[in-house]
């Protein structure tokens, strides 16, 4: 995501933008504009307003004003859980953070050799459910751990929250630093070096400064991602409750859902301002790049190499130690009595009612998440970045497309179980249902693709509609003619993003699913409570394996796409 995505295109010059000057064009794009709106003031916007009046009402549905609020404020243990959530939060962020700059240090700032490997390594936690480590870590540090006695405490409370959230939030926060870094002006470490100043001092001086506002949005995307998580808490948290754990003990243990209304709006408050101060800091990070600006490239350094090597070495082989052991802990026997290797945790019949229907569900609805929520996507973008006009409408849709980054899954998963679940909708069919999961998950993960698909049509030039207006060609055919045609490479990174995302979520659907439709990653959470930890880890693994092979195919389709279809975007001597 990048600073100039989060403009609203509408505030271009009216120069720069193409006009539709034909009726028959406007009109049908006013109409796609009012449907798309409808279809996002629907899966969004309704959903959030249900959690708001479900929180001042009672049970029989009167208005109460704050009273629910008052009562969770004079509720000691829902108190403690905002301060354990903020603990978390305030831990999580000071490990991650530094861990993060230096990985990105290494990439971006140093010529060691296996950059592309680390980078592949450090991107690995984002193609595994969240519970992933957190059963990793039990095996390491539990009570049967092969690594209990270096851990001083027990694993399960505010310790193993902290690392599994360390292990979970860190590619996020090593994406945006990297490409911080990675905008850095070269310029400005000449005039330090012909200062005489050291490269610690241009560090300090230079470096930091300039990555700023990388790190606060870096901050305050690991703060979202930390507070709002409920795979870990609920796997290794133990009796260290968070705000993630008391929706779900309010509305899944006591059908209290007001009171789950109440915890949903204040875990609100924090994503919100997290999504406001990041977005805050995204614009004011623009004035900071030229045009004349020229790009930092590293100089082989031996000795700087070297320990950046080694600082990636480490915190790579943390993750591949926590991806493996949960990788070895699926193929024992019986953990740690008989280590010898069988499938049997792979049978999943013997540990769960559906067996490998969960993992089928999965597949299913993040297909169907990948192709809705790409065409969805990229419809809305085209619609707000190359038509005029509709300035109402463009900036309804806009703005809901950017309000699911500030949503948790958790509160937006609640929203549809007070939106969908009244018998009183029309919709109501759709409960329990994977088409609502798939809907469900394609609110959430929205708001990056839409802003990847703006990304992509901003670089191309608006005469191409200018051509098409003049032609008399009406919009949608030149859009399927050229456009799509040209961002393709991007279509398939926006359907490869939501269908990875889908299918690791835990928070957007542990309030829909069915007996029947219940997915990969709510089956990690219902073997681990029953103790089928090893079943758990083999349904969390092959989650990871399933991803990783998107991922890969995604990279193969990508290379194939611009070798042959995207030969336009090389240059004459290439």
């Amino acid at each position: 995501m990048t600073a100039d995505s989060m403009r609203f295109p509408f505030d271009a010059p009216p120069a720069a933008r193409t006009k539709v000057h034909r009726p028959r064009d406007a009109t049908v794009a006013a109409v796609m504009l009012a449907v798309l709106c409808a279809i996002a003031l629907l899966l969004i916007g309704l959903p959030l307003l249900s959690v708001l009046v479900k929180s001042i009402q009672d049970q029989a549905g009167h208005f109460v004003g704050l009273r629910n609020f008052e009562q969770y404020a004079s509720n000691p243990s829902l108190r403690q859980s905002l301060g354990n959530s903020l603990i978390v939060c305030l831990l999580t962020t000071s490990i991650t953070l530094p861990a993060a700059f230096l990985f990105a240090m290494a990439l971006v700032r140093s010529r060691m050799p296996g950059r592309v490997w680390f980078r592949g390594i450090a991107l690995l936690p984002i193609l595994a459910p969240s519970l992933l480590p957190a059963i990793a870590l039990t095996y390491m540090f539990g009570n049967q751990g092969y690594l209990k006695h270096w851990f001083g405490g027990s694993i399960y409370g505010l310790y193993g929250i902290v690392l599994a959230q360390v292990f979970y939030c860190f590619p996020s926060a090593v994406l945006i630093l990297t490409t911080t870094l990675g905008l850095s002006d070269a310029r400005l470490y000449e005039a330090a070096q012909v200062l005489g100043a050291s490269r610690w001092r241009a560090f300090r001086t230079v470096t930091l400064p300039a990555s700023r506002y990388g790190l606060l949005s870096a901050a305050f995307v690991v703060v979202t991602l930390s507070i709002t998580d409920f795979g870990i808490a609920k796997v290794i948290g133990g009796s260290f409750s968070v705000l993630a754990i008391d929706i779900y003990k309010q509305i899944v243990g006591q059908q209290n859902f007001q009171m789950g209304a109440v915890v949903g709006v204040v875990l609100l408050v924090p994503a919100f301002l997290s999504f406001f101060v990041d977005l805050f800091v995204r614009r004011r990070q623009v004035a900071l790049l030229s045009s004349r600006t020229v790009l930092y490239h590293p100089q082989r350094r031996p000795w700087f190499d070297a320990a950046m090597f080694v600082a990636a070495a480490l915190v790579s082989s943390l993750i591949l130690v926590i991806i493996g052991t949960a990788m070895f802990a699926s193929l024992v026997k019986l953990w740690p009595y008989d280590l010898s290797l069988s499938f049997g945790s792979y049978d999943f019949a013997a540990f769960d009612s559906l067996g490998w229907a969960a993992y089928r569900n999965s597949m299913v609805m993040s297909a169907w998440t990948a192709l809705g929520g790409t065409t969805l996507a990229f419809v809305g973008a085209y619609l707000v970045q190359k038509t005029s006009g509709n300035d109402i409408q463009r900036i309804t849709l806009q703005f809901m497309a950017m309000l699911p980054l500030a949503v948790p899954g958790l509160v937006l998963g609640l929203g549809y179980v007070f939106f969908f679940n009244p018998p009183a909708n029309p919709l109501h069919a759709l409960t329990g249902s994977i088409t609502l999961m798939a809907v469900c998950c394609i609110a959430h993960y929205y708001t990056v693709p839409h802003l990847a698909a703006l990304t992509t049509l901003k670089q191309l030039d608006n005469e191409f509609e200018a051509a098409s207006a003049s032609l008399g060609v009406p919009f949608w055919i030149l859009a399927w003619r050229v456009t799509i045609p040209v961002c393709l490479p991007a279509i398939v990174d926006i359907a490869t993003y939501f269908f990875v995302n889908t299918m690791t979520t835990v928070a957007a659907v542990i309030f829909l699913y069915a007996p029947l439709t219940k997915v990969a990653a709510i089956a990690v959470v219902a073997m681990d409570d029953t103790g089928d930890t090893a079943a758990a880890c083999a349904m969390a693994v092959l989650i990871l394996l399933t991803s990783a092979s998107v991922k890969a195919l995604q990279s193969l389709v990508s290379a194939v796409l611009r070798r042959h279809g995207q030969k336009w975007r090389a240059s004459p001597s290439d």
